[in-house]
């Protein structure tokens, strides 16, 4: 498209969303990676929570929970996800839709091994999204985690990654007068290639 520049040049998604994201990054107070993550339950009521992105792939973006959390078990059930990164300085957001699939293997080692070392031990402690009785209770866990997998523990095999593969991106940027840019790639199918369309604000 003869009006796509600037912020929007190029036919790569991925590589426009890490260049927004690097931006972000120099700009965002708290968690320039956060993501809105939208899912559906079994009986199809939708779910949202924060998360934070961890990876933008050459075709996918990353992010990693706690295999027994709500939102884990509604990825499961579904394979489908959405979310939304929007950016208050910068005044842009993207919206993703598409498939989920789990990372399960080295990549999500490799991520785990990189957490602090207390982020690790509270992910053997904590039942995500299950009742708890107490913040002593969960300190308690932490505390007897802590004692059996010592300095250096393994990554649960409850927790790990998520990979959500796009059909849809859209990028959203503010204009003045509500007058908002919006570029849209969709495909009906992963392997297919994007179209790309100039959305009305």
């Amino acid at each position: 498209m003869s009006d796509r520049g600037g912020i929007f040049a190029g036919d790569d998604p991925f590589a426009i969303a890490r260049s927004w994201l690097a931006e972000a990054e120099a700009s965002e107070v708290n968690d320039p990676n956060a993501i809105a993550l939208a899912t559906v339950d079994a009986g199809g009521l939708p779910n949202v929570r924060m998360v934070l992105l961890k990876e933008i792939e050459a075709e996918s973006f990353v992010f990693y929970t706690n295999y027994g959390s709500a939102k884990a078990q509604e990825l499961d059930h579904a394979g489908k996800a959405a979310f939304v990164m929007h950016w208050k300085s910068l005044r842009r957001q993207i919206r993703v839709r598409g498939t989920i699939t789990r990372e399960d293997g080295s990549q999500a080692d490799e991520y785990y091994a990189s957490r602090s070392l207390k982020s690790r031990l509270g992910a053997w402690a904590s039942q995500q999204s299950q009742p708890l009785s107490s913040r002593g209770a969960l300190m308690a866990e932490v505390a007897r985690v802590t004692a059996k997998h010592g300095p250096n523990p393994e990554r649960p095999p409850f927790w790990g990654g998520y990979r959500l593969t796009p059909v849809e991106i859209e990028f959203w940027a503010d204009g003045a007068f509500r007058l908002h840019d919006r570029f849209r790639w969709s495909r009906e199918e992963v392997a297919q290639e994007w179209v790309i369309q100039r959305l009305s604000p």
